[in-house]
């Protein structure tokens, strides 16, 4: 139960975090957005990894996954966050949900059995992902950007997968601090830094409730998910991936997006996908 409530609590942050960043990338850039979210989550888990010390388990094979985490959270978003500047919130969240399918493949190469189920419902998913991607003619002329668009969704779904297994792995060996820490750490490091020192880091004051908020909902989602994959990672990951509901539900309501029939069909059988995976995991 742990794992679906772990999963289902990663979703709602990271949905929330995607309509913030949707906004905020516009406004100063997504390598600022990433870094100032990496910044600011270091900056709250930080503190809580010194007060608990250097775990017992800490050795090279957690070291491995710590560093894959780190990586592949941080990939993704600036990824994504290069996604959403030129294409909307309700194509590139359901493409980029794909990570918990993602996530479920590497569990399954890792020795978890998927039975003949799940496997359906991934082909479900990766037919919704090349649909999703399909712009009519004149929908490319006002909306040129699509494509590639879609295909930079795709691109961090593969990181983002591999990010949320490793940081999976890293919450069954590790205390959960040190399961969001990678990504911070990585972020501030190799994005945060090297903007700031070439006088790039950009911000506004516009952009700031939208920031600060991204950056406390990733830190909380990877958080809850870190606790819920402890009871399964699979579950846990695919679970999480529902945040596309969630971000396309807001886009819908704040936002007044539309979609194609052609993509509109994509990004619903992504969804139904995710769910049937979500409901046979659990």
């Amino acid at each position: 139960m742990l794992a679906i409530l772990g999963g289902l609590g990663a979703a709602l942050c990271f949905g929330a975090s995607t309509l913030c960043s949707s906004r905020s990338s516009r406004l100063i850039g997504s390598a600022s957005v990433v870094a100032w979210m990496m910044l600011i989550g270091l900056l709250i888990v930080l503190p809580v990894v010194v007060a608990g010390g250097v775990p017992d388990r800490l050795g090279t094979s957690s070291g491995v996954w710590l560093v894959l985490s780190g990586l592949g959270n941080v990939v993704g978003l600036l990824i994504v966050y290069a996604a959403l500047r030129i294409e909307r919130v309700s194509l590139v969240a359901p493409i980029t949900c794909t990570e918990g399918a993602v996530a479920a493949l590497i569990a399954a190469a890792a020795g978890e059995t998927i039975g003949g189920g799940t496997a359906l419902a991934l082909l479900v998913i990766v037919v919704g992902v090349v649909l999703a991607g399909v712009v009519r003619d004149e929908a490319r002329q006002a909306h040129d950007h699509s494509r590639r668009g879609a295909l930079l969704a795709l691109l961090s779904a593969g990181c983002f997968g591999v990010g949320l297994y490793s940081t999976g792995r890293v919450g069954v060996a590790l205390p959960v601090a040190w399961a969001v820490l990678p990504a911070r750490f990585a972020g501030t490091f190799f994005v945060t830094i090297p903007l700031a020192v070439r006088s790039r880091l950009r911000f506004t004051r516009r952009a700031v409730p939208l920031v600060v908020a991204s950056g406390l909902a990733e830190v909380v989602g990877f958080a809850v998910f870190a606790v819920g994959a402890r009871h399964g990672i699979a579950v846990t990951a695919v679970l999480a991936s529902q945040f596309a509901a969630v971000a396309s539900v807001g886009a819908y309501v704040l936002f007044h997006e539309r979609l194609g029939r052609v993509q509109l069909v994509g990004v619903t059988l992504v969804l139904v996908g995710v769910a049937a995976l979500s409901a046979l995991r659990a």
